[in-house]
């Protein structure tokens, strides 16, 4: 029996809207919501960064306000006060940044979380959180990490707002990010601008996954470490390489390259034609 089913109403029975026709009520209830969030996340990273700048500047606003009203001193000293207190002001500043956002993203939940893998354009609130947990560290290491970067106080930093940081460690970049999903063992060194992260963006999904370094790890200037990475106690990563996501580096070896390759193992240098690529 033939079907005779309208052609217009073929677009209705597949879920989709005809062209030129108002999306279905569900479907515009969702974008707005979609908006919603948006427009929830923005407002709240605009507002909470504005109150940590904020607290962090005010003891630097009141100690210059107070040197300026000190009529007590001539007016060549007052400047010259409040030009040599440039420096300790902008170091109580830094360090009240870190310590602000650290509390910040604990306070509000504010984590990459593990194991993710959503479309971005959805914007769901794991995305956003993630969103709004890397915007903070991104204004916490462009106004303190310049002062703090491979000091002790980076470190501290760093274990306040997420990370697993053993004992010893020495971290000399300031491109860490997604600092909930780091985990370091004792002594690891990070080298001058390595970037280790726990996320990618891949065919429009947010992937996240944990990064460890074990025991005494090094890892080279400018170097990449991806996402799932695991690396073995004492093994050091060369400079300018790339260690590609999900990797798992050996333990007592030495790798180096783009993509990384096992160039020693246990203090004996490996042949080209058995060196391991793990890309």
């Amino acid at each position: 029996m033939a079907d005779h089913t309208p052609e217009s109403t073929i677009p209705q029975a597949l879920g989709r809207s005809e062209p030129g026709s108002s999306p279905p009520p569900a479907h515009r209830g969702g974008r707005w919501r979609l908006r919603l969030r948006v427009t929830w996340a923005v407002t709240s990273i605009i507002l909470t960064e504005s109150v940590i700048l904020g607290l962090s500047v005010l003891p630097a606003v009141s100690f210059w306000t107070w040197v300026y009203q000190w009529r007590m001193i001539p007016e060549w000293a007052q400047v010259l006060t409040m030009a040599m207190a440039f420096v300790p002001a902008y170091v109580l500043f830094a360090t009240s940044v870190l310590l602000y956002s650290a509390l910040v993203t604990r306070l509000f939940g504010w984590r990459t979380r593990p194991g993710l893998a959503l479309p971005l354009a959805e914007m769901s609130w794991p995305v956003l959180d993630w969103g709004r947990y890397l915007m903070t560290i991104h204004v916490a290491r462009t106004f303190a990490g310049p002062v703090f970067r491979s000091t002790p106080i980076w470190t501290v930093y760093l274990r306040l707002n997420g990370a697993t940081i053993g004992r010893g460690c020495w971290v000399n970049s300031l491109k860490l990010m997604d600092h909930s999903l780091l985990e370091f063992g004792d002594r690891v060194t990070i080298g001058s601008d390595a970037s280790v992260s726990g996320h990618m963006i891949e065919h429009g999904l947010l992937k996240t996954a944990p990064v460890r370094l074990g025991r005494h790890v090094t890892i080279g200037i400018n170097s990449v470490v991806g996402i799932g990475t695991t690396v073995g106690d004492h093994t050091q990563v060369g400079a300018l390489s790339v260690v590609p996501k999900h990797s798992h580096l050996d333990a007592n070896a030495v790798y180096a390259g783009a993509p990384v390759r096992c160039v020693k193992r246990g203090g004996v240098r490996v042949n080209d034609a058995d060196s391991d690529d793990v890309a």
